[in-house]
């Protein structure tokens, strides 16, 4: 499995931040987000091969008992079934972290965190290429994969990355075509930002959009505490 990084931190998004927690970040990704940071996981895939086995004594070394599987988006990857299998039977507590684009299939998890991309995820044709611009398009919403994590009784939370007030008719648009009940408290919303400065600067009508409809805002704990960079 071929795996860009492995470290133990605090979780920093949606509704287990703060929670000490084993990081798996698979490389590979089957969509080019134009504002995507973890590009060494999805524009240029770099990583080591790795096996379970070797995954999970790495996990098992750390104090906390959380493992979260992300990417890229890691279920693409061929062997994340098996890397969730052996996880869980070594007691683990599972987080996935999925755009929703692929099916569960069965694979063991205990908090699946949908991160359905808007419009605003799009590049451009001169940073991606006309190609992945319209491969990206046709991928980034599947509602039909984010119904299957639903209806197999995961624990779901939706997390959407929003850059501007009209994301919002968007997401609501698109939590309506599911057509499934979602808690308004497990729709969380992210402000699109990789430093302190723009993620504030995007906090105030975030936060009073979530006031309004109930939703939930989630800091970037990571971003606040060692800023963006990888390893956290």
């Amino acid at each position: 499995m071929l795996i860009s990084e492995t470290f133990y931190s605090l979780q920093g998004e949606g509704a287990l931040t703060g929670v000490p927690s084993f990081f798996i970040r698979t490389s590979g990704c089957n969509l080019r987000c134009a504002w995507c940071d973890t590009p060494y996981a999805s524009w240029r895939p770099e990583g080591v091969e790795r096996d379970v086995a070797g995954l999970v004594a790495e996990a098992l070394a750390q104090p906390g008992r959380h493992a979260v599987l992300t990417g890229g988006e890691p279920m693409i990857a061929p062997e994340l079934p098996a890397l969730a299998a052996a996880l869980r039977a070594a007691g683990f507590h599972i987080t996935i972290e999925t755009a929703g684009t692929v099916p569960p299939g069965g694979v063991a998890c205990d908090l699946v965190s949908l991160s359905p991309k808007l419009k605003n995820s799009t590049p451009t044709a001169e940073k991606a290429g006309a190609g992945w611009v319209a491969r990206h398009e046709a991928t980034r919403w599947r509602p039909e994969a984010i119904r299957a994590w639903l209806d197999a009784g995961y624990e779901p939370q939706f997390k959407f990355v929003v850059s501007a007030p009209e994301d919002l008719e968007e997401i609501s648009d698109c939590l309506a075509e599911l057509d499934r009940k979602v808690v308004p408290h497990r729709v969380l919303l992210m402000p699109e930002a990789v430093t302190l400065e723009a993620m504030r600067a995007r906090a105030a009508w975030v936060g009073e959009a979530c006031k309004a409809r109930g939703w939930r805002y989630t800091h970037r704990l990571h971003v606040e505490l060692y800023g963006n960079k990888r390893g956290t």
